[in-house]
């Protein structure tokens, strides 16, 4: 079988993934011409595909080398105090944490932080991200499997991602999802309609098939057969 191709099965039917080899977007790339040069020709109305949060967010200028980045001191003891995971940095970086506090603001960072410490010992996850918002939960660090040079590399969630999906649905002519897949899940960031929900996209994503090292098939086309 293909190697680029897998399928899952759900109540509603059975699904095929096929994963799309992109060349490597950098901020110089227009994402819609991107994805079109993609899947253009490809998708049909009754499709949907599915896009790294990643590739938007790069195409957007949001991915620095941490060389770039200073933090600040506020910003390297929030981080030591980040629960860090074999899955991805997320904040646990004073690099990654900078770019939150820029993101969104100091005090906003701080209230999460607190909301979150008084309501983790009751059993109570993901408040920090719920609080500070703005797609925080999306910026993302330096990490061995991602294709260089944005190993070496702190991003932003992409911006605005929900009118990006519908822009990217108007061109392509078949619904989109702006996701952020990992081994640990899925966060929908941005979806071209509503009918695209979050427990949907879950199911037909297990697995998280995006390939982002050398594989780079950061997009996917999702079928039911």
């Amino acid at each position: 079988m293909d190697p680029y191709i897998s399928r899952v099965t759900l109540p509603d039917g059975e699904y095929e993934r096929k994963m799309i080899k992109t060349h490597l977007v950098t901020k110089n790339d227009n994402i819609l011409d991107v994805l079109f040069a993609a899947v253009g020709g490809q998708v049909s109305v009754d499709d949907i595909v599915f896009i790294s949060e990643r590739i938007v967010a790069i195409s957007q200028g949001r991915s620095f080398p941490i060389d770039t980045i200073k933090p600040s001191g506020m910003a390297i003891f929030l981080s030591n105090h980040v629960n860090k995971t074999k899955h991805g940095i997320g904040l646990g970086s004073p690099w990654t944490m900078e770019l939150a506090l820029r993101e969104v603001n100091v005090m906003r960072i701080l209230f999460a932080a607190f909301v979150s410490a008084i309501t983790r010992p009751f059993g109570v996850k993901g408040m920090f991200y719920r609080v500070a918002g703005n797609n925080v939960n999306a910026i993302d660090g330096p990490t061995a499997n991602t294709i260089a040079p944005y190993n070496t590399h702190a991003k932003l969630g992409p911006k605005d991602p929900q009118r990006v999906a519908r822009e990217l649905s108007a061109k392509l002519g078949a619904r989109v999802a702006i996701v952020d897949s990992n081994d640990l899940g899925m966060n929908v960031l941005g979806r071209s309609d509503t009918g695209l929900t979050d427990k949907f996209c879950t199911e037909v994503f297990k697995g998280n098939p995006f390939g982002q090292n050398d594989e780079q098939t950061p997009v996917a086309i999702i079928r039911r057969v």
